[in-house]
């Protein structure tokens, strides 16, 4: 009987000798730059940049549509974490009295590892409309309108 344990902890451990291990210092490496573009529901075309940090040490974020070019640093962006990835948000429009229209990123989880200093990614952007009046009666209901546009483009880790 313990001839038979013995060869099976042996054969067991032979077995588990075999396995390659994934070495436990494997580096993992967040993008800090996201170059993306799309159209939008009425076929108008968005380019978005954001980086997370640059020689300042701000972050930086530039929107460009058929309308305008905008470009933001610091304080000017706000940045949620959530399950689905960190929400980028900038305001592109601001009205004294109808209210304000904002525009934000998702940006997905990307690891670039070790051999990367770029990736495809895939991503959405929301522009809000943020319906506001003067006239208190008139904020009755939804105040808030999305438009989703699909953006791709690349995150890449640069050293600023």
């Amino acid at each position: 009987m313990q001839t038979r344990n013995l060869i099976t902890s042996f054969a067991l451990g032979m077995t588990l000798t075999a396995i390659s291990v994934i070495p436990c210092h494997a580096e993992t490496i967040t993008p800090n730059l996201y170059n993306l573009s799309g159209r939008n529901h009425a076929g108008n075309k968005i380019k978005v940049t954001y980086s997370t940090s640059s020689i300042t040490a701000k972050p930086l974020f530039s929107y460009q549509d058929q309308q305008q070019t905008l470009n933001f640093s610091g304080d000017e962006i706000r940045t949620a974490e959530s399950e689905i990835g960190t929400l980028v948000t900038v305001t592109i429009q601001r009205t004294v009295d109808t209210g304000s229209t904002t525009f934000s990123l998702l940006i997905p989880r990307v690891n670039l590892g070790q051999n990367y200093k770029s990736a495809p990614i895939e991503t959405k952007g929301i522009t809000t409309v943020n319906r506001f009046s003067v006239i208190p009666a008139f904020n009755l209901g939804q105040t808030q309108t999305y438009t989703i546009t699909p953006l791709k483009g690349t995150a890449q880790s640069v050293a600023f």
